[in-house]
């Protein structure tokens, strides 16, 4: 019986290694009947999006590869012929994409993400109420332009470094105060001086030893290259490796979950009050859900922001009402209010509702640990220097990249493509990839200088006094081909889903929710996507959802407007779980927060973003996109697919 029951062990530990495998082959031959009882396009269509669906969600292969199934059974089947699914995996936005990592790129060879973080928690100060919210504006300024991860894993050494200071100066006051305490009163009167000069002098060795300890474990996000970033596995990635479920567009990071035993260990014995334990807590879940806001602020502030815009052009070309500036404006005061309301909820959840002691700003009411604390980031800002002539060339390509944006058709003025004669030829990646190639180009110094002022560049750039801002290895290395053929993935299932017919049968089969109001689909429509995406990647479940809302809203005569953006920015709320995107991953890996944490915490920022993001689809998004009306270019579209 032993022996049967180590066999079927066995056996059983052989299958699970081998699950993935076994998907991939199990999932299209179970499906196969579908395309050979209906041989239609509909019919085949429907199996190469539900294998790839499958694929995308179980990660039985990765993402990228997933996205490749369109390309080779879309032509057997004969939905698209080659050519045209080619055409789908290089757009519009793919440019777009390459421009912001150029830019991206030149930021942080530089090291402009970290001044910009450390300056803006310098103004804030240190008190825990001020930290968070000092941590989450400089988080939620980098991710409009950095990806959700790459910002994370570079704000959170940062914040880590702080919280050993604070956790470093409570050790050491509850130490002095438990040696004060073991002094009978008689015996300490005469040896008073000798004893607190020896306390002192205790005290601040062991405080320099804890700033020793944590100026090594300060790094920012350009030192994983060569090193894991406070030993705690985030470790440096080649170009072929990608993180999976990224919800961001420029992964560089690979996330590991640190020993069991050694965050255990760190919980039960490193902090020394269950107030620190809170900070703690407090601030590393602020700076992931900071990350997620902010990427809702800009069209190339995460991928699915870029999946939806060039789905819904490619599928309403007629619509020309998505772009860099209409998008900031509706969702620049989603990310203020869920801002503030997540920051009230993390210190309401860990802090208690004492804003007076945790938000003040005077200095009298500063304890000596919060005074090393700043003392702290002061130093590591000193560190920086005096800001470089690089930095100030990529600070003015920010800006500009910026204010073109902008600019180009802002809708109430006409903008700087009105002064070309042909219109329409000019786009947000006109912009991006023209700045992000004269960074090329640029010298790193300054012209008719003889020292060199690239504190950061490698040998060959010193030697080379023409060296450029950016080179080929530095864009290579942040950019994200996984996710561009992720994307590419999902426009060949749209061209399919649109050729085949495949979304006007989806979409008469939603028919009997015509009786529903509007807003009653989009709440629907935002609460499923929320609670897929917990369990899978946010590109991967906004892809399988668009043509299908896209279909339902035509159906129902609704502006597809009013559910496919709300439903794109709810699909970044996966803030649940350590698996929900990688900046949970990296926050939770530091240890200072547990699963149970990140649910509590992470349920009601999901309550707060739907909550916002659809007061903000019923008020001023209705006139921005006159939602009111099915627009034109959506009947257009209908009649077209009905034919």
């Amino acid at each position: 019986m032993r022996l049967e029951a180590a066999a079927r062990m066995d056996l059983f530990r052989k299958l699970w290694r081998a699950r993935k495998l076994i998907l991939v082959v199990f999932i299209p031959l179970s499906l196969l009947p579908l395309p050979l009882i209906h041989p239609t396009s509909e019919a085949c269509c429907a199996y190469v999006l539900m294998v790839t669906a499958v694929y995308w969600v179980s990660e039985a292969v990765p993402l990228g590869a997933a996205a490749l199934v369109p390309a080779f059974l879309y032509p057997l089947f004969g939905v698209l012929k080659s050519s045209e699914v080619a055409a789908e995996y290089c757009k519009d936005t793919t440019l777009l994409l390459m421009g912001v990592i150029c830019l991206a790129a030149s930021i942080e060879k530089w090291n402009l993400h970290k001044r910009i973080a450390l300056r803006m928690v310098m103004i804030a100060g240190a008190k825990p109420g001020m930290l968070v919210l000092g941590f989450m504006c400089c988080t939620v300024f980098l991710s409009m332009w950095l990806s959700n991860t790459s910002t994370t894993a570079m704000v959170m050494p940062i914040a880590e470094a702080v919280l050993q200071q604070l956790i470093c100066t409570g050790l050491a006051d509850s130490h002095v105060d438990s040696e004060t305490a073991e002094v009978p009163e008689e015996d300490s009167a005469v040896p008073d001086k000798e004893e607190n000069l020896d306390k002192n002098q205790l005290e601040l060795l062991y405080r320099n030893n804890c700033n020793d300890n944590n100026k090594q474990e300060l790094s920012t996000l350009s030192d994983t290259k060569t090193a894991e970033v406070n030993g705690l596995g985030l470790k440096p990635i080649s170009n072929q490796e990608f993180i999976k479920n990224t919800n961001g567009h420029l992964p560089q990071v690979e996330i590991e979950i640190p020993n069991v035993k050694r965050v255990k260990m760190r919980r039960d014995s490193q902090y020394p009050t269950k107030r620190d334990h809170m900070i703690c807590k407090c601030l590393s879940l602020s700076i992931t859900y900071a990350a997620t806001i902010g990427g809702l602020i800009t069209i190339t502030g995460t991928s699915t922001n870029l999946i939806f815009a060039e789905q819904f052009n490619t599928r309403y070309p007629d619509a020309k009402v998505i772009n860099f500036g209409t998008w900031f404006i509706f969702s620049f005061p989603i990310a203020i209010i869920m801002l503030v309301l997540t920051w009230l909820w993390l210190h309401f959840l860990f802090l208690g509702c004492n804003f007076r002691e945790t938000c003040s700003l005077s200095k009298k009411r500063k304890t000596r640990r919060e005074m090393l604390s700043e003392r702290r980031i002061h130093e590591e800002y000193a560190k920086l220097g005096p800001i470089s002539y690089p930095e100030v060339v990529t600070g003015v390509f920010f800006i500009l990249m910026t204010l073109l944006w902008f600019t180009r058709e802002p809708g109430f003025v006409p903008g700087w493509t009105s002064l070309f004669e042909k219109k329409g030829y000019r786009t947000d990646a006109t912009v991006s990839v023209l700045l992000g190639f004269l960074l090329f180009l640029i010298p790193a110094r300054r012209p008719f200088s003889s020292s060199s002022c690239c504190k950061n560049s490698d040998d060959d750039s010193e030697s080379d006094p023409l060296a450029p801002m950016i080179t080929w290895k530095d864009f290579q290395r942040l950019m994200p081909w996984e996710i561009v053929i992720l994307v590419g993935g999902g426009y060949a299932l749209a061209a399919g889903c649109k050729v085949s017919g495949l979304s006007v049968w989806i979409g008469r089969q939603l028919e009997p929710m015509s009786g529903l109001p509007p807003w009653a689909v989009t709440l629907l429509a935002c609460l499923l996507v929320s609670a897929v995406t917990e369990f899978a990647s946010n590109p991967a479940t906004l892809t399988v959802f668009l043509p299908i809302l896209s279909a339902l809203s035509e159906t129902l005569h609704i502006n597809p407007l009013h559910t496919l953006i709300p439903s794109t920015m709810c699909v970044s709320f996966g803030v649940m779980l350590p698996v929900g995107n990688p900046p949970n991953a990296i926050v939770f890996s530091y240890g200072h927060v547990q699963i149970r944490d990140m649910v509590k915490a992470g349920f009601g920022v999901n309550l707060i973003g739907v909550a916002v993001v659809m007061l903000a689809i019923t008020t001023w998004g209705v006139p921005l996109f006159n939602l009111t009306e099915f627009p034109a270019w959506a009947l257009a579209r209908n009649v077209t697919g009905s034919l």
